[in-house]
């Protein structure tokens, strides 16, 4: 492997690096009446959730209130990875077919491949894969990568009576989550090496029932261990992490829930529309001499009828995903902070445990050295990840915004130039019956 994904896995670190210390040299910076409860002034805090180095006040408002979209502050949230990253690994997500049995009915899509990688035996793949398939893809990686933030899937269920799982639009929309998921995935220097992605990505069928037990019993004993410890203090720049995370949920919640609302009256408003136009072509048929005036409203509505149809389907295809897709994500990195925290929980627990029981030698520093490299790593794989997610929220928001306001330009666009034509319509009607009157 590259020495990038070498260095995010078990690079040494801290006493492992620097040898062996006294017990209470590594207990005293975890002291309960030196470490600080809150950022005090002079604290790193985050702009936007990314660290800096000059002072800047954490709070979540504020937090969130500087998101930027500017393409230039890329650089300012460089990806530790960018030198040594090489794009040597495409995939693409398209083909959705239905299958139909005795036993179910399901969609596959077809996953191609190309990849220079002397990981991979040939240079394309071909293969398809369902639903469960991607989920099982992204339970491996969480479990085999937990210090990395491993993106969302779209959500599995939808309510019933409201979507039509197997519709045209929702496997669409479903194809498009899935192959974004999938290209993340690629594009990650650490992920993109995983075992389990080339078996995913090259294999004809996936033995997917391999390793799910012992990686539960795995889990069941990390939780143990940190299970009865409570964290004393989250790092200043982790706790404005979290905060960051519960502010921009509750934004994007409330975005979410008035598009929604405003699609649905639309829908509404939509059906109205497109029944008082036809009573205008219909009343044309029936007044001779208002029939181009009618007609012509009768047209004006239904250019408005399209151009609202289309704005419309744009929040719903294009708006509405990528809004709850940063919802999941939201929790995806939330559920990493968490795992994060069980990490310093277990060694500040292992660390105690070795100052009261340094007599009697039962826990030895080595497992003590061991805690703190795999604590240090946590926290240096999150905050790569986390600046790479900023650098990809900034973009894909930049192109959300803007593709919006595009669509809203076009619409009101396309209604004006319909009622301008109408009223140059009935200037020249006008103009025809005073020349007829004065004959």
């Amino acid at each position: 492997l590259p020495a990038f994904h070498a260095m995010s896995i078990s690079a040494p670190r801290g006493l492992a690096s620097s040898g062996q210390k006294p017990i209470t040299e590594i207990l005293h910076p975890l002291s309960a009446a030196e470490e600080p409860l809150s950022p005090g002034p002079d604290e790193v805090g985050l702009t936007n959730g990314t660290p800096v180095e000059t002072p800047s006040p954490a709070s979540a408002s504020v937090l969130f209130n500087r998101l930027q979209l500017d393409d230039d502050l890329d650089s300012d949230a460089r990806d530790p990875y960018a030198d040594t990253e090489t794009h040597d690994l495409f995939v693409t997500v398209d083909d959705p077919k239905k299958h139909v049995s005795t036993m179910e009915t399901y969609i596959t899509y077809r996953v191609s491949t190309k990849t220079t990688r002397i990981e991979f035996d040939l240079p394309e793949y071909s293969v398809r894969r369902r639903y469960q398939d991607f989920d099982w893809l992204r339970t491996k990686l969480e479990d085999s990568q937990p210090t990395h933030l491993i993106p969302p899937l779209p959500e599995k269920f939808v309510m019933k009576g409201v979507v039509d799982r197997f519709s045209e639009e929702f496997v669409e929309t479903r194809m498009k989550a899935l192959d974004k998921f999938l290209k993340r995935v690629a594009d990650h220097p650490v992920l993109s090496f995983n075992p389990h992605l080339n078996a995913f990505l090259s294999a004809k069928d996936l033995n997917k029932r391999q390793g799910l037990a012992l990686l539960s019993k795995v889990g069941e004993s990390v939780k143990n261990v940190a299970g009865g410890y409570k964290l004393r203090v989250r790092p200043p720049e982790f706790c404005a992490m979290g905060e960051y995370l519960d502010t921009f949920n509750q934004k994007l919640g409330t975005i979410d829930r008035i598009a929604q609302r405003i699609l649905k009256e639309q829908s509404e408003y939509l059906t109205e529309l497109r029944e008082y136009g036809t009573v205008y072509a219909s009343w044309a048929g029936s007044e001779e001499e208002l029939q181009r005036p009618l007609e012509g409203v009768a047209g004006c509505v239904t250019t408005c009828c399209g151009a609202l149809e289309d704005m419309s389907e744009n929040m719903g295809q294009e708006f509405l995903p990528v809004l709850r897709e940063y919802i999941l994500y939201i929790e995806s990195m939330k559920n990493v902070l968490r795992k994060r925290d069980q990490s310093q929980a277990e060694y500040e627990g292992r660390l105690e445990a070795a100052v009261l029981r340094k007599q009697e030698d039962r826990t030895p520093v080595t497992e003590v050295e061991k805690c703190q490299d795999k604590m240090e790593c946590f926290n240096a794989d999150l905050k790569a990840d986390w600046e790479r997610w900023q650098s990809n929220k900034r973009q894909d928001f930049k192109q959300l915004l803007t593709g919006m306001a595009d669509k809203n330009v076009t619409h009101y666009e396309k209604c004006q130039a319909a009622w301008e034509s109408l009223i140059t319509l009935l200037q020249d009607k006008q103009t025809e019956d005073k020349t007829s009157e004065t004959n």
